[in-house]
């Protein structure tokens, strides 16, 4: 497949060099029959500015000079109509075409600063996000380690006893090994959320992640005392995306939950996670509800919106980027008044296919 999809592309860009090479050939060609009076050569501005959407910078400003040469060559061809004016459109045609290609050239390289941009903010806020998680990551590690120290001081009096009980010594520390599993478990999480690896879309189990992301923020949860309740049904099926872009994405709606109902305590601390499966079976919706204050006026209408918060040390990029992250999986986000009283966000995604086994690049 590898090999079909490279054969595809290269046909394609030979398709367009051919394109382009008509178009150039064609505004050469009447440049030169009509008279000085008619500056065709300006048409060149247009070949430079659907080059430079796929050319290299070096192999545009090329193109550039070339259709400058050409301009020329076209003139000295030229000998109809009046010498002067064919004189002044000839530097207005190099002129613009000069000005067109640095322009154009400034302008892609403004929207690879901008993509490098955006890069870069993502990394943030999701490291931002996982800073927020700090005390639910620790609990969540301290735990397993408590165990694992349990154990092993078991372990240790088991064989310490004469004669040695192996039978429970061996209990001991089979339990060390599992709870040594399951804090390398926990840390493997938390780096799949901070990596930075190209996505990969594949089928997985929604219900799998939401407790997982639950797990990471069960200390936050239980310390501040809020009741949270899970509806994932077992029939559930499985859905399609980037397994570690969407825990992002249920991460920052969980935390933004737990951040509502902590902002009135004289409100109820709860939280619901609910999926279901849509209307016509083609996706998955999951909810985040909670019994916050909600949102007043036009709030709502500006939630996803880059650097707009209500939080008061908030960046205002977790819903910007967690839109992103679902729409470029096919699905979609919004929000909704939350029968607790409080907000409801929801996003989609869909339904994995029959062979979504199969991970693709994203």
């Amino acid at each position: 497949m590898t090999r079909r999809l490279g054969s595809g592309l290269e046909r394609g860009r030979a398709v367009r060099i051919a394109l382009l090479v008509a178009a150039i050939a064609a505004i050469f060609f009447v440049d030169t029959v009509t008279n000085y009076a008619i500056a065709a050569a300006v048409f060149y501005v247009a070949v430079i500015l659907l080059a430079t959407r796929w050319m290299r910078p070096r192999s545009v400003v090329g193109l550039a000079s070339a259709c400058g040469a050409l301009t020329v060559l076209s003139f000295t061809l030229t000998h109809s109509g009046l010498y002067e004016v064919g004189i002044i459109n000839t530097g207005i045609s190099l002129v613009a075409i000069a000005v067109t290609t640095y322009l154009s050239l400034k302008l892609v390289a403004a929207e690879a600063a901008i993509h490098d941009a955006r890069e870069r903010l993502t990394r943030i806020a999701r490291v931002t996000s996982l800073g927020e998680l700090t005390a639910s990551i620790a609990h969540e590690v301290n735990q397993p380690l408590a165990a694992v120290m349990t154990s092993a001081g078991a372990c240790r009096r088991w064989l310490a006893t004469d004669p040695p009980n192996i039978e429970k010594a061996e209990r001991a520390a089979e339990r060390i090994a599992a709870e040594a599993s399951r804090a390398s478990e926990v840390i493997a999480r938390v780096r799949g959320l901070a990596s930075g690896k190209a996505p990969i879309r594949a089928a997985f189990d929604l219900g799998t992640l939401v407790q997982e992301i639950v797990g990471l923020a069960r200390g936050q949860i239980d310390r501040n005392d809020i009741l949270l309740r899970l509806y994932l049904p077992e029939d559930l099926p499985r859905v399609f995306g980037d397994r570690v872009q969407v825990g992002q994405v249920i991460g920052n709606l969980l935390l933004n939950a737990i951040d509502a109902v902590m902002a009135d305590p004289a409100r109820g601390h709860e939280i619901e996670v609910i999926a279901s499966r849509t209307q016509g079976g083609s996706s998955v919706t999951l909810e985040v509800a909670d019994s916050g204050i909600g949102f007043r006026g036009q709030e709502a209408e500006r939630l996803f919106d880059a650097f707009w918060t209500t939080k008061q040390d908030g960046i205002g990029l977790g819903l910007t980027i967690s839109r992103a992250i679902v729409e470029a999986n096919g699905g979609r986000i919004w929000v909704e008044e939350s029968e607790l009283d409080g907000a409801a966000l929801l996003f989609t995604l869909p339904v994995a296919p029959a062979d979504g086994e199969e991970e693709t690049g994203a």
